[in-house]
């Protein structure tokens, strides 16, 4: 009974959201991501925005790159999207509703960086997985806990490392594969085709990226002066090769007449990319990469901290922007050069923070519905997802969010002149402490304990009061 209760619930939010937001009319489309519904809508004066913001289990809503997203929370968010489905309203993958937002609403830059993150997000989850198993490799082969069983790592059998090696090295050694495939769905062409141009920047036949760059190996000259290696370990090569591939399958089965575009298609389109990507996409664009790899590693070792304090302070600002998944490729990048990520434990304060900062308003305020929203956004933030308690509430009182930067900045400096770096991506604050277990782990709880708790103090004293919900509603009954 209580099952069907809590659907009912669901069902009325549901259908109180949908009216809310200018009815199924004025809805294109929906999708949703980890934590919001994101809606394409025909017109966005209809929506009755101060009335989505106070629908039951609504934590937030607000406009970025042409789509209303509101925030529900992991785990809700996807029972809201089916009750949602269930009441007519028209779904959409996120590659459709992202171009479909572009034509509504978007500048250049804006489509730019929405089209890394379709093209990275999906591989995310096999990186994070890779990162835990660094981390947990890192924790084995400690001296003190292979002395808990009477070992040294010399007594290690080098089949174990040998399999260890297969769960953390395969993902960037075939890197450019989920990359190339990855973008080809992306950019309109077949998925598959793209699989196999990025499996072939890293045959074998080819010479070995790793060993290229260890002077092991040499690269193969072609015409006296265009170095050709594989590309283990490469994502921007692969990410122009999937780009550009894309268009060229799709001209090609525009002019190829159906009875032999099975023939056709997939053999052209690999002939003519396995040449471009070898010869002169690989060559230019691997460069490329090298200078921005390079550009980020001297921000990441700026003296005194100042990367920390800079890029904890500000990581949250450029998360409401939409754009920080321009950072996803960086990180791939530091981890396929050094099997380390700095920047992942600076992210992990700011993150942190503005949880401690949400801790706070929920202890301090007296209200009921403020407190239960304020409550499980705070918990969500420490399990590393803060659109919750950035939307639903600090940047609602700003006050709260400017302390949870401070934090972040704080938390930041110190993880920068710890010199911390974690084993894998995309996991922070709880989570993330398995990126750590190769020694750091103490270090790494500490800097965000301190992150959160200079957060959470200066929203305690200076950031938040019960007079500011007043202060906030006072607006909205104007409007009204």
């Amino acid at each position: 009974m209580a099952d069907n209760k809590n659907r009912r619930s669901d069902k009325q939010i549901a259908e109180e959201l949908i009216e809310a937001v200018g009815g199924k009319e004025n809805v294109a489309s929906v999708t949703h991501c980890a934590t919001r519904l994101r809606f394409i809508v025909n017109d966005e004066e209809k929506i009755e925005k101060e009335h989505v913001e106070n629908i039951d289990k609504v934590k937030g809503a607000f406009f970025n790159s042409g789509q209303y997203q509101v925030i529900f929370g992991t785990g809700t968010v996807n029972k809201m999207y089916n009750e949602v489905e269930n009441l007519g309203v028209n779904g959409a993958n996120k590659a459709e509703q992202s171009n479909k937002a572009a034509e509504k609403n978007g500048n250049r830059f804006q489509r730019a960086i929405r089209t890394f993150g379709d093209v990275f997000v999906p591989i995310i989850p096999v990186l994070v997985a890779t990162g835990l198993f660094m981390g947990l490799r890192g924790l084995i082969m400690q001296e003190n806990i292979l002395a808990l069983f009477g070992m040294t790592p010399d007594d290690v059998s080098q089949n174990f490392l040998l399999f260890t090696q297969v769960l953390t090295d395969t993902a960037f050694a075939f890197l450019p594969a989920l990359v190339a495939w990855s973008a080809f769905r992306v950019f309109g062409g077949s998925p598959i085709i793209g699989l196999v141009l990025g499996l072939m920047l890293v045959n074998p036949a080819l010479p070995n990226a790793y060993e290229v760059a260890g002077q092991t190996a040499e690269p193969i000259m072609f015409m006296g002066f265009i170095p050709v290696v594989g590309y283990q370990g490469s994502v921007l090569p692969a990410f122009i090769a999937g780009l550009v591939g894309a268009k060229v399958e799709r001209s090609i089965r525009k002019k190829t007449p159906e009875v032999l575009d099975l023939l056709i298609t997939p053999f052209l389109t690999l002939l003519i990319m396995s040449i471009l990507s070898l010869f002169i996409i690989g060559p230019v664009f691997h460069s490329v990469e090298n200078v921005l790899l390079d550009a980020v590693v001297s921000v990441l070792g700026m003296p005194l901290g100042l990367a920390g304090i800079i890029l904890g302070g500000l990581n949250q600002v450029i998360v409401i922007t939409g754009v920080h998944h321009v950072f996803n490729f960086l990180e791939i990048q530091l981890l396929e050069a050094f099997g380390s990520n700095p920047y992942n434990a600076i992210v992990s304060c700011a993150v942190a923070a503005q949880g401690g900062a949400t801790l706070a308003v929920a202890l301090k305020t007296q209200s009921g519905k403020l407190k239960a929203l304020a409550l499980p956004s705070s918990l969500s933030a420490f399990l590393g997802i803060t659109e919750p308690a950035i939307f639903g509430v600090n940047l609602r009182y700003f006050k709260p969010f400017l302390a949870g930067m401070i934090g972040g900045a704080v938390g930041g400096f110190l993880a920068s002149i710890m010199e911390l770096a974690g084993t894998g991506m995309a996991v922070t604050v709880i989570p993330g402490t398995l990126l750590y277990l190769n020694g750091q782990i103490l270090q790494f709880i500490f800097v965000n304990i301190v992150a959160i708790a200079v957060a959470f103090v200066l929203t305690w004293f200076f950031g938040f009061s019960d007079k500011m919900l007043k202060e906030v509603q006072q607006p909205e009954t104007q409007v009204k």
